[in-house]
């Protein structure tokens, strides 16, 4: 009987992002995100050899970069559509979870570094959140924003979201995403001067 082949590195990665989202990364051992991954510590390790460390700053850049393809995609058609994507994503990562999981890219953010460093984890979440906060500040300029105003707008937008997404979960109710994205439809509209 042929043995069954060992997860891809991508499936370890996608696992440990969602064990994150779920419980921090400060509250997750290395052998917790593989067996939430399904896979052998041994795997885990051979694609990890840095360990716990290597393997969350990979999990965020896969969130990240997970997060920028969707919006990147969704923002051509304009700000509210990608914004609206955005909002539908973490909807369904809640929801779906039933309100266990959030955003892995937060999850590393809140969480207290040791003292005096800056953990490549957290350096990822950092450049994460830049990366969506230019595409939603790009695409707001493309359509009709104030040049000067679009960074801030679309810094507003990543902050709203992701704390509706923390609040949602502490209410077990969707209503702040909800409330959220009616706030953040008309502040757009308003910017682009023309109705989302």
């Amino acid at each position: 009987m042929a043995k069954p082949s060992a997860p891809s590195r991508e499936r370890i990665v996608a696992g440990a992002a969602d064990m994150i989202s779920r419980r921090g990364l400060n509250a997750t051992s290395i052998r917790e995100l593989a067996k939430h991954a399904k896979a052998p510590l041994g795997s885990t390790y051979h694609y990890f050899p840095e360990g716990k460390g290597q393997l969350a700053t990979e999990a965020v850049r896969y969130a990240g970069g997970a997060v920028a393809r969707i919006l990147r995609t969704e923002l051509e058609a304009g700000p509210v559509a990608g914004v609206r994507a955005f909002l539908a994503l973490w909807r369904g990562i809640v929801v779906e979870s039933d309100f266990r999981a959030g955003c892995p890219v937060l999850a590393v953010s809140v969480e207290e570094p040791p003292a005096d460093e800056i953990p490549p984890a957290l350096a990822a979440a950092a450049e994460a959140f830049e990366s969506w906060e230019r595409l939603l500040a790009e695409a707001l300029r493309k359509h009709g924003a104030d040049p000067g105003r679009a960074p801030g707008l679309a810094a507003l937008i990543v902050a709203s979201v992701e704390g509706a997404i923390a609040m949602c979960r502490a209410k077990r109710s969707m209503q702040p995403l909800d409330q959220v994205a009616q706030q953040l439809e008309e502040l757009i509209a308003g910017a682009l001067d023309r109705p989302a």
